[in-house]
């Protein structure tokens, strides 16, 4: 597969486009003009609450003079693509766009769907600590154009993805045949423990515990399949570079595979412009059933530590 620049804190993705790593998320600080940095930019999610601010500004800081953007667009509303959503807005003063669907996400409507652990796998593991409580951008958010045109950013096109979420979005610019996927696909093998560190560049199906329509997730990488991109940078894992590229995809979308059991895998969430309507039936979590209860005697065992040592000084 093709290799991308990493050296940094902040990489180059593609020509115009600088890869923003924030803790295991991308975000993504996109040129208005390739020939002409001075022509301003477009920010791309913006990761993390807190530390996504923070990395954001310092790259916008080293690239742009610490010019704001023209706009922020979301490819999605989950808590890592869009934390920093609100405080970078009112920094910088500029409008957030996201699909029409994710909207009730963005405006406190509705929650998202609860993450599904029993997916299984390193990142389903930590999905048990996932907020996925609705966020409130309040009038910073716009919905993108119906024309799948992307404001401020001409020669780009904005594809519903859905899948991962109901409104999610992917970036296309034809010209360049560069994808800006989002998390309808990840570009390394959230599963294991070890390719999360190592961060083995490897197509794969979106972050699984939080993916709630996998028949929907299955026809939108098809469908970027058919872009036959040169370049694929998503919101998790390193850039895919290089006239390879495109097979690649190709085949992954083929291949692809849903997990093999879970909450949404057999049954999705329905949820339209009011946000979720429906969820599947709860599965049994055997092992979240054991980590409760490890946390519960842990409890217990430190309030008698405490009463413990108020008898002794007593």
């Amino acid at each position: 597969m093709g290799q991308a620049d990493d050296r940094g804190a902040a990489g180059v993705a593609a020509r115009g486009i600088t890869r923003v790593p924030i803790f295991f998320v991308n975000a993504y600080l996109i040129d208005v003009n390739p020939d002409d940095p001075s022509a301003g930019w477009v920010l791309f999610d913006t990761g993390l609450a807190g530390v996504g601010r923070v990395e954001l500004q310092s790259a916008a800081a080293r690239r742009y003079g610490g010019r704001a953007p023209r706009a922020i667009i979301l490819s999605h509303g989950h808590f890592d693509h869009a934390g920093s959503a609100r405080r970078l807005a009112e920094l910088w003063k500029v409008p957030v766009y996201a699909h029409p669907l994710e909207l009730p996400y963005l405006t406190g409507r509705s929650h998202y769907p609860p993450p599904d652990p029993t997916v299984g796998g390193a990142f389903a593991m930590m999905s048990r600590t996932f907020p996925y409580r609705a966020l409130d951008l309040g009038a910073a958010v716009r919905a993108l154009p119906e024309d799948g045109s992307v404001p401020e950013l001409g020669g780009w096109r904005a594809l519903h993805t859905p899948g991962h979420t109901v409104g999610h979005i992917s970036l296309w610019h034809e010209a360049n045949r560069t994808l800006l996927a989002g998390d309808a696909l990840v570009t390394q093998n959230q599963e294991s423990w070890t390719t999360t560190m190592t961060r083995a560049r490897e197509l794969r199906h979106p972050p699984a515990p939080l993916t709630t329509d996998w028949h929907a997730a299955r026809q939108s990488v098809h469908r970027l399949a058919v872009l036959r991109p040169n370049v694929v940078a998503a919101g998790h894992g390193l850039p895919l570079i290089g006239p390879d590229v495109a097979s690649q995809l190709a085949r992954f979308a083929n291949d692809f595979t849903p997990p093999t059991r879970g909450r949404y895998v057999h049954q999705p969430v329905y949820a339209d412009n009011r946000g979720v309507v429906s969820l599947p039936p709860r599965v049994p979590d055997p092992v979240g059933r054991v980590l409760r209860g490890a946390v519960a005697a842990a409890s217990v065992a430190a309030l008698f530590a405490a009463l413990g040592r108020v008898k002794r000084r007593t």
